[in-house]
């Protein structure tokens, strides 16, 4: 043991000597090795950065070289930022949950939504896509071309600072301050939810006030507000042009789309939003009363109120006629079951064939069909026309709950989900697709998006699915039936 120690106290004053030796080799090269270290992070960040970016199909943006115009001898700002296919930068375009939206902007937006309507997403997405894009990065985009901002400005919620004596209005205002004193004609400024944390009719008018400098100032941006009474106040201004989050009407109902109209949009979802976050339900049907009652003269929003969230044409701008076809179609002597295969069919060929026409327009896939479903009963096979092919399916359980998967053997894929208990009689359907790679694609997509339908699913595993193939494949494969 005596022997082990002695060897073990002159390692370590070997290994000590060598050390010594080699930090005074390198002292005079230390800037050099802090240099090349950092460059190698660098790199190595930026090898990811470019990798993940091309994964996931962002771009390079165009940076405009100047804001001014070089046709023209006066100082002319010509500034526009074009964000063509814009999407979250937290979400993966190939999972199917990304909204894209097109973005051109020259001046100020002034934009409205309901709550959920995606308007601090779209603030997020412009903000970091204006970011990575003049960092020389890669952006959240099909295409890009972005100024040269000299400064980029961000306002989100504020929260009130007790250690400062400051409640949550207080601090918005010093921050609005800072903006509006330190932005440029050059600068890109955007505001999310103006003045909210103070009576209506007082933030209404610091809002508009504020909206009249930045316009006066010439900037680009974003103001996004819920004080619709602005559109009500004489605002002395040139460039601000109206933005909304659109919404569409769904079985009586008023749900966002998520992408960005011209317009403004009045409606609040605010009824909706409470009852979807679990408010009780005497608490939202006692203020649909209060509201029928503050807006007894509008006659068109009484009506709206005597239904459960049942719209009117007159509710929302522009909306039109009430769409009531979906309920006429409850009434056709359908069983639950064929019900939910009707609307899981309509789901998946609307899904599939909005990626099969992306594919097609980047020529992953050489030509493109029409996509059908094909049902397979609860006592049925599929057709010998499925062996050797890749498909989609969708298994429908006695719980009415969803299984999505893809397969080259449909057939043996059915027998074994039917082999387990209570499946005996499990029903499907399927759509033939061109190849495997492409079949994974669209079962990602499928897992990812019917949730959002409002279907359940039995399991989310494959939806996390990342990587797949690219190689140009005919439209041929995808069987009509």
């Amino acid at each position: 043991m005596s022997r082990y120690h002695e060897a073990s106290d002159k390692a370590r004053s070997k290994v000590l000597e060598l050390l010594r030796g080699l930090s005074s080799e390198l002292q005079d090269k230390i800037n050099i090795l802090v240099f090349s270290s950092m460059l190698l992070i660098i790199s190595k960040a930026l090898f990811s950065h470019v990798s993940e970016g091309r994964r996931r199909r962002w771009v390079f943006p165009k940076i405009s070289e100047s804001f001014y115009s070089k046709d023209k001898m006066d100082a002319e700002i010509t500034k526009e930022m074009a964000l063509l296919g814009l999407s979250p930068y937290w979400l993966d375009v190939a999972q199917g949950n990304a909204i894209l939206n097109n973005i051109k902007m020259r001046s100020l937006f002034l934009l409205t939504g309901p709550n959920g309507g995606g308007k601090s997403s779209i603030l997020r997405s412009i903000c970091a896509a204006a970011l990575l894009g003049i960092c020389g990065l890669m952006v959240p985009a099909e295409s890009a071309i972005i100024p040269h901002f000299d400064s980029i400005m961000l306002h989100m919620k504020t929260y009130d600072s007790p250690a400062d004596g400051k409640s949550s209005f207080q601090i918005e205002m010093s921050e609005i301050r800072a903006l509006v004193t330190r932005a440029t004609a050059k600068s890109l400024v955007l505001v999310d939810e103006i003045c909210k944390g103070t009576e209506t009719i007082k933030g209404t008018c610091i809002a508009g006030s504020v909206i009249e400098t930045l316009d006066q100032m010439g900037c680009l941006g974003i103001i996004s507000t819920h004080l619709h009474g602005i559109f009500d106040l004489p605002l002395a201004t040139k460039n601000v042009v109206p933005k909304a989050m659109g919404i569409e009407i769904i079985d009586g109902y008023i749900k966002p789309t998520w992408k960005l109209i011209d317009g403004n949009c009045k409606e609040s979802l605010a009824f909706q939003t409470a009852e979807k976050e679990g408010m009780p339900e005497s608490i939202i049907r006692r203020a649909e009363e209060l509201y029928a009652a503050a807006n007894a003269t509008d006659k068109s929003t009484i009506s709206s109120i005597n239904e459960k969230h049942f719209i009117s044409k007159s509710t929302v701008n522009g909306v039109g006629e009430l769409f009531d076809s979906s309920r006429n179609a409850l009434e056709i002597s359908w069983s639950p079951l064929e019900l939910l295969l009707k609307e899981v069919e309509s789901a998946i060929t609307i899904i599939c064939q909005q990626k099969l026409i992306e594919l097609y327009n980047k020529k992953i896939i050489s030509d493109l069909a029409e996509v059908t479903c094909v049902a397979v009963g609860s006592r049925e096979q599929p057709p010998p026309s499925t062996v050797g092919t890749s498909s989609i399916y969708v298994l429908f359980r006695p719980d009415k709950k969803l299984y999505v998967g893809q397969t080259d053997d449909l057939v043996g894929r059915l027998r074994a989900h039917r082999s387990k208990e209570g499946m005996q009689d499990a029903a499907a359907l399927y759509v033939i697709v061109p190849g495997k790679s492409i079949a994974s694609q669209l079962e990602t997509l499928l897992i990812n998006q019917l949730p959002l339908k409002g279907f359940r699913l039995i399991s989310k595993a494959d939806g996390k699915h990342r990587n797949f193939g690219t190689s140009s494949l005919s439209a041929e494969a995808l069987t009509m039936h």
